[in-house]
């Protein structure tokens, strides 16, 4: 499947997850359970997946119109200083985020905040530090 149809599926779920979202919003009268978080799950997913598929078309678009200003933006791209800016400013955010998810986690412990919400929490930021972990190994053996 070429980038131009993916961006127009992608559109057109975005579009279709956001009109079930707020369909669900509007007919049902007393949700119970998950029905309570799902429509506006569904919402924030829809525009959220719509807004990824509109930019990449409307990216396709002015990169068709303008060659000169599509081989500038794929140098730009490419170009080895953009890429280091990137991936540094891509490790300063991560190891805020490291702290942060931290400190959440044991304000809202300390809070009495329900345990599944905790436990949830505590997964991610595991996770997180897991996936760290392998790649860390993964690109120490590779170098």
């Amino acid at each position: 499947m070429n980038k131009t149809m993916a961006s127009y599926l992608y559109t057109i779920a975005g579009v279709g997850l956001l009109a079930a979202g707020l369909y669900f919003i509007k007919t049902m009268e007393d949700p119970q359970g998950m029905m309570r978080a799902l429509p506006y799950l569904c919402v924030g997913l829809g525009c959220s997946i719509f807004g990824h598929g509109l930019g990449e078309m409307i990216l396709q678009y002015a990169m068709r119109h303008a060659p000169a200003a599509a081989k500038q933006l794929e140098i730009d791209q490419k170009d080895e200083r953009n890429v280091a800016i990137a991936n540094r400013a891509k490790a300063k955010a991560y190891d805020m985020m490291v702290f942060v998810i931290g400190a959440l986690l044991v304000a809202l412990s300390l809070m009495g905040i329900d345990l599944m919400a905790v436990l949830l929490l505590a997964f991610v930021y595991l996770f997180i530090i897991g996936s760290n972990t392998y790649y860390r190994l993964k690109y120490y053996r590779e170098m």
